[in-house]
């Protein structure tokens, strides 16, 4: 099963979790939007899958905020 993945956005001047295609929110703010993601994210862990929280900067690159069960990185080698 893949990983679930939640990215915190900044969506239409609003920061959103971005889940499946669909966006959740708003929040007041980035850490409000990041702290409901990772909760969202630990219980689809705790209910047996991989879970991970990308936040996406100014650069509108994203960055691991928090991963839940196997993190493939650093990749082997």
């Amino acid at each position: 099963m893949a990983r679930a993945q939640y990215f915190v956005v900044r969506h239409e001047g609003q920061w959103k979790i971005s889940f499946e295609g669909n966006h959740y929110g708003p929040y007041d703010t980035q850490k409000a939007a990041i702290k409901i993601a990772i909760d969202t994210a630990k219980k689809s862990g705790d209910s047996g899958h991989d879970a991970q929280v990308l936040v996406q900067g100014t650069d509108s690159k994203f960055r691991t905020e928090w991963t839940y069960g196997n993190d493939p990185y650093p990749p082997p080698g």
